[in-house]
């Protein structure tokens, strides 16, 4: 069945349907990873968009539900230059696009995904229609695209009760803003004991829990519209427990502290950005997948340092909060998937918990 890719500008990719049939709008966003399009697409960071995948075959090695980062797929649709009919892989359990059929997800295959990443590099991120609809009005789509908004995409993909992931070690208290599964498991393979919590529970609950650390986690969405979740963040800022805080957990850290953040022009998504530790000059290759970011210029003086930068766009990845136990990054130290290069952060973490349990 032929599909259509309507972007913003009126620009239109013809293609072939793949997945769900029904019609989508959406952000369209693109991913530069060359594996791990299972984790990228059960990643709750993508509610509200679509995504591009710039490698061009996905799906050879088929779906490995072990491999998922939640229990379900989250992007509106999802955008491929050639999808693997025949997956080959001895851990492979079904075919990508019987994934996305019962996913209900919609997408396109067969475009020029190199034209449209290029698109979306010089013109910026915008919302796009997927449809399968041939008599399509192209006026009354771009209408539709250009009031669109994902609006308060958290809330849709955090978890719906506290659960709790046993172990011997430090208690962990980790707020789930969208948490990709191996955050909590790489806490909890290091022998920390990690209760998950909803995005809205209150700091003071969590605090009254008696923590050794709190974990902010990775998210979908604009972090200015998670405004209660900013001012419950106040609070746990203000309690003096080690917060080790990743991706969208570091960027309302620094709204809740009086930083502020903007949207970048088509955002990192993929495995291979390189991030510079300023306080060693070494380089990591990192996974990220974020289209906002950290003011560089607009950190209240006396509150944080800059610990990381990116390589490339020299953009805030990491503050050190100054006279508290608290750090944060912009990439993500889990990876899945992507390179496992700043792992190390979660050793630091609990390292943290351990020299404030002894003070």
């Amino acid at each position: 069945m032929k599909a259509f890719l309507i972007l913003e500008d009126k620009t239109v990719f013809e293609g072939q349907s793949i997945g769900a049939t029904k019609e989508v709008i959406s952000e369209i966003v693109f991913n530069t990873s060359m594996t791990g399009y299972l984790e990228v697409l059960t990643d709750p960071s993508y509610a509200g968009q679509a995504v591009v995948m710039t490698y061009p075959l996905i799906g050879n090695y088929g779906i490995c539900r072990e491999d998922m980062e939640s229990k379900r797929a989250w992007p509106d649709g999802y955008i491929v230059r050639e999808l693997s009919r025949l997956p080959s892989n001895f851990r492979s359990e079904d075919s990508i696009e019987n994934f996305l059929k019962e996913q209900d997800i919609s997408g396109i295959a067969g475009i020029d995904t190199r034209a449209l990443t290029k698109i979306l590099r010089e013109k910026g991120t915008m919302n796009g229609c997927i449809t399968t609809n041939q008599s399509y009005n192209i006026d009354e789509i771009v209408e539709k695209l250009k009031r669109y908004k994902a609006g308060k995409v958290v809330e849709k993909v955090t978890c719906n009760q506290k659960s709790v992931l046993k172990a011997k070690g430090k208690k962990v208290a980790l707020l789930d803003l969208g948490a990709k599964n191996n955050i909590a498991q790489s806490l909890n393979d290091r022998g920390c004991e990690v209760t998950i919590y909803p995005a809205l529970t209150k700091a003071a609950e969590i605090i009254k829990a008696n923590p050794d650390g709190i974990m902010l986690s990775n998210g979908p969405g604009d972090p200015k519209d998670c405004e209660s979740i900013i001012q419950e963040i106040k609070e746990l800022y203000n309690s003096n427990i080690p917060i080790f805080a990743i991706c969208l957990g570091h960027q309302l850290m620094a709204l809740a502290t009086g930083g502020d953040t903007h949207k970048m022009k088509y955002g990192h998504r993929g495995g291979n950005h390189p991030v510079k530790d300023l306080s060693t000059g070494r380089v990591y290759i990192s996974s990220q997948n974020h289209g906002y970011v950290v003011d560089v210029d607009k950190m209240p003086e006396g509150i944080a340092n800059i610990s990381f930068v990116n390589v490339n766009d020299k953009t805030i990845e990491g503050l050190e909060y100054l006279n508290k136990n608290i750090f944060t990054v912009q990439f993500h130290p889990e990876a899945c998937p992507g390179p496992q290069d700043s792992s190390f952060l979660f050793d630091k973490f609990i390292k943290m918990m351990e020299v404030k349990k002894d003070a």
